[in-house]
């Protein structure tokens, strides 16, 4: 059954699920002011190729907070312009809280919040519940792109862009066998389906064209985040894919 996390409690269970996560992690909160220890652990995150996703609902971002996010390429991040909620998950278990990712909140503030269990039979109904709700959220936010002294926003669409257009002009005749962009497993070589079936299901959860992955649908080398749905090859192997020596 969830499990009720005071101010202290709250702050340690987060450090665990972000540093217990997995293949997923989606943080949710309106301000986005983070501690040494938080940015301590996304770092090392970042460093295993790991994506984070942070939605967040305040567009004042101070120039530390940017220089330190440009930093990692593996953090993708949102904007949701009525968000006030507090929710914080990974593949296994998700916190409900009061708590902000604002150091000042956590050092200063009253906070309260449940952690739920996904495996537990008492919380698996309401993490599934809880999750969906994020997914809504993550689907009709904005992606916030930090360059420079100035930030701005996108939401990624399906659209014939040149990317598109160039891949369906690959010569795919002298390759079959091509590797899933996300997990590296042998798959048909598509450059317009460049997931696995599974991968493809996970995926489709949010549906961002331009989502980091980790391999390159060409030689399955790693992409260390280059790669994406809209640019599934690496540079570097677009001569070769397409048929033409350099």
């Amino acid at each position: 059954m969830p499990k009720f996390l005071n101010t202290r409690r709250a702050v340690s269970e987060l450090e665990d699920l972000i540093r217990n996560a997995n293949e997923k992690l989606i943080l949710v909160s309106p301000y986005l002011k983070l501690s040494k220890d938080f940015k301590e652990l996304l770092q090392y995150r970042n460093s295993k190729d790991k994506i984070t996703t942070i939605i967040f609902g305040k567009q004042e971002l101070n120039p530390d907070e940017m220089k330190f996010l440009q930093g990692l390429r593996f953090v993708i991040l949102k904007f949701y312009d009525d968000l006030h909620a507090k929710c914080y998950l990974n593949d296994e278990i998700m916190i409900i809280t009061s708590l902000n990712l604002y150091e000042f909140s956590m050092a200063n503030n009253k906070e309260m919040g449940v952690l739920i269990k996904k495996d537990d039979q008492a919380d698996a109904t309401l993490y599934e519940e809880a999750l969906r709700e994020v997914e809504y959220i993550n689907q009709n936010s904005k992606k916030f792109e930090v360059g420079g002294s100035k930030s701005s926003f996108s939401k990624s669409v399906f659209s014939k862009t040149p990317e598109n257009i160039e891949n369906n002009k690959l010569n795919t005749s002298n390759r079959t066998t091509g590797y899933c962009i996300r997990t590296r497993v042998e798959i048909p070589f598509n450059p317009e389906r460049p997931l696995s079936y599974e991968a493809y299901q996970i995926w489709n959860q949010f549906g961002d064209i331009d989502y980091p992955e980790r391999f390159c649908h060409y030689s399955g080398e790693s992409s260390k985040g280059e790669t994406s749905v809209r640019r599934p090859i690496l540079y570097k192997n677009w001569h070769k894919s397409m048929g033409l020596s350099l």
